[in-house]
């Protein structure tokens, strides 16, 4: 992951990594002239809120039901004390016209106390009176290995066919 060019006079370009200048992209969005069309509209710019450290954008775009929980001290501290690398979408749904619920699924590349990390999040939102909302997000694990074979015992037949037991022929040493 390259990192990203984080907003400046100099290179104009959008934190979220559209290739966009900044003020065509998530401005609009942030300073409250524009709404975002789509969940990954609403998330590139709130990935930006977090480089540019607007705290508030990140409360008004969080959906009401769910403000309650909100820790914008824990927001805020994040914000100011990673360095953004860059943000990844993977995938996205509710970008039709009349869905009421989309999602995003997406990795925030950044450093933080010294580590390079990765933050990977399937974020869930919903639209109300037109606007969309950050509604929820669950953390994205490695997958869980699963065995397409079931599990040969040390006492089962070889399943090379041999008719020994599985110890005593492939699995000597395992």
């Amino acid at each position: 992951m390259e990192s990203a060019e984080i907003y400046s006079e100099q290179t104009g370009l959008c934190p979220c990594g559209s290739g966009l200048p900044y003020e065509a992209c998530c401005e609009p969005l942030i300073n409250g002239t524009g709404n975002a069309a789509t969940p990954e509209e609403l998330m590139r710019s709130r990935y930006c809120a977090y480089v540019l450290q607007n705290i508030p954008y990140l409360a008004r775009t969080l959906h009401p039901s769910q403000r309650n929980d909100y820790d914008e001290d824990g927001a805020a501290r994040w914000s100011r004390e990673s360095q953004w690398l860059g943000l990844e979408i993977i995938s996205a749904s509710g970008a039709s016209p009349g869905d009421q619920t989309g999602t995003v699924e997406f990795k925030v590349h950044y450093i933080r106390d010294g580590m390079t990390l990765v933050h990977h999040e399937l974020s869930e939102f919903r639209r109300s009176d037109g606007t969309w909302y950050f509604y929820d997000g669950k953390l994205v694990g490695a997958p869980q290995i699963r065995r397409a074979t079931p599990k040969v015992g040390r006492n089962d037949p070889c399943p090379c066919g041999s008719g020994r037991k599985y110890k005593k022929c492939c699995g000597v040493g395992s």
